[in-house]
């Protein structure tokens, strides 16, 4: 009995896991997420050695002239201080704070930091982030205490 109790209780667990690596449900903290980075940056670039926040910084405040004309940047939204409260520019829409020491819920779910990249980057810079930015941006917003 104690190996049928197991083997469905596998077969259970391997099912659900493959449906949340299926969807990009799966949480992880934003130090695992930056890891998964730092593998796929590897695999572009055998050269890469780590993320710098310092660049991370520079990404998230520099601002980028965009087809509208208008100069935009990450901080443009998320304000100055990752750890307050944001206002989209376009529809006042109130977004949470960007660094997790003030919202623990960032950077925990992979397929919802890549959505958000995806849009944001195409939004400020009108094309996608590279994995280095990307890695430089976590690294930069995990030091924001």
């Amino acid at each position: 009995m104690p190996n049928f109790v197991s083997t469905n209780f596998l077969r259970a667990t391997l099912t659900v896991l493959l449906a949340m690596s299926w969807t990009g449900a799966h949480a992880a903290s934003p130090g695992e997420l930056l890891q998964g980075y730092a593998a796929q940056a590897k695999k572009e670039n055998p050269a890469f050695k780590e993320f710098s926040a310092g660049a991370g910084e520079k990404f998230y405040r520099a601002s980028a002239k965009h087809s509208s004309g208008r100069q935009i940047s990450c901080a443009t939204c998320h304000t100055d201080n990752p750890r307050n409260a944001g206002r989209h520019d376009k529809t006042s829409k109130e977004i949470p704070p960007l660094a997790p020491s003030a919202n623990a819920t960032r950077f925990t779910d992979n397929g919802n930091v890549e959505k958000w990249f995806k849009r944001n980057c195409q939004d400020v810079l009108e094309r996608a982030c590279t994995t280095q930015e990307k890695g430089d941006f976590i690294a930069y917003i995990l030091t924001v205490k």
